[in-house]
């Protein structure tokens, strides 16, 4: 439970929990499991604070201070954490529905099996986050840096992801239906097993991802750069591969029934054992 001292002061305002901060370094403030629901913590000093549990639904955090604060299980639904530092903090389990945070600093959070339905984080930092099993359905993280992070498992069904950077960033087993990737980056991504299937990813940049055994049907991929990727065993079945560079690609067992390859460059391209879009198993 919450320390009533540390809650009565932040309730006084701003100006008040920031001079005792300061005067108090050595304390870690104790809000946990606090009824913080819409208050206005604009531009405050909450680093490393304990907020495990804390209601903050449509809470003000806009310009705060989160660095290292422990958020897991927190309620943030409909917060505004616009431009908020996040920086190693723990939001484990947390809510985050519909949350404003766009701008937000996430780098190295850890957001295991976060609920970020339809969050707003157009230009956040989640480079080096851990966001396995996060729930992004619906959300926007068009323009984001996801370098480096941990999606594996993780949902970005419908989501906007146009504009992001996913280079190094392991997205085994996440499902990305319909999602869209337009001009997205991802250089080196780890796709392995992924459900990229009815997604559009016109233009995105895949250079050396690994996409084995991905689900790719009907996936939008015109003009994207394919080239190296690993497509063993992977469903292309009427993907849309005109234009794309699938130069020095891994097609070993690939079914590419239907697919379309107008226009792409398939040099030095390996099909071995893959069902090409004529229905002929290339030997």
């Amino acid at each position: 439970m919450a320390n009533r001292e540390h809650l009565a002061l932040l309730q006084q305002g701003a100006v008040t929990w920031l001079e005792w901060r300061k005067q108090n370094v050595q304390i870690v403030p104790d809000l946990s499991a606090a009824n913080l629901c819409g208050a206005n913590f604009r531009g405050a000093n909450l680093t490393k604070a304990n907020l495990k549990r804390a209601n903050l639904d449509r809470a003000k955090l806009i310009a705060a201070n989160l660095y290292g604060a422990n958020l897991s299980a927190a309620s943030l639904c409909e917060a505004e954490l616009i431009d908020a530092n996040l920086q190693k903090a723990e939001l484990v389990d947390a809510q985050l529905i519909s949350a404003q945070m766009m701008g937000a600093d996430l780098a190295y959070a850890n957001l295991i099996g976060a609920d970020l339905r339809g969050v707003d984080l157009k230009a956040a930092d989640l480079s080096h986050a851990n966001l396995t099993a996060a729930e992004f359905i619906g959300a926007t993280l068009s323009e984001a840096d996801l370098s480096v992070a941990k999606l594996s498992r993780a949902s970005l069904v419908y989501a906007n992801l146009t504009g992001a950077n996913f280079s190094h960033a392991n997205l085994s087993s996440a499902n990305l239906y319909e999602a869209e990737a337009i001009a997205t980056y991802f250089y080196r991504a780890n796709l392995c097993q992924a459900n990229l299937s009815e997604a559009h990813f016109g233009g995105a940049y895949l250079f050396g991802a690994d996409l084995s055994a991905a689900e790719l049907y009907l996936t939008d991929l015109r003009w994207t750069n394919l080239s190296k990727v690993n497509f063993t065993n992977a469903n292309l079945i009427r993907a849309d591969l005109r234009g794309a560079n699938l130069s020095r690609a891994i097609f070993i067992g690939a079914n590419l029934t239907e697919a379309k390859l107008d226009g792409a460059n398939l040099s030095k391209a390996i099909f071995q054992g893959a069902i090409m879009p004529d229905g002929k198993v290339r030997h």
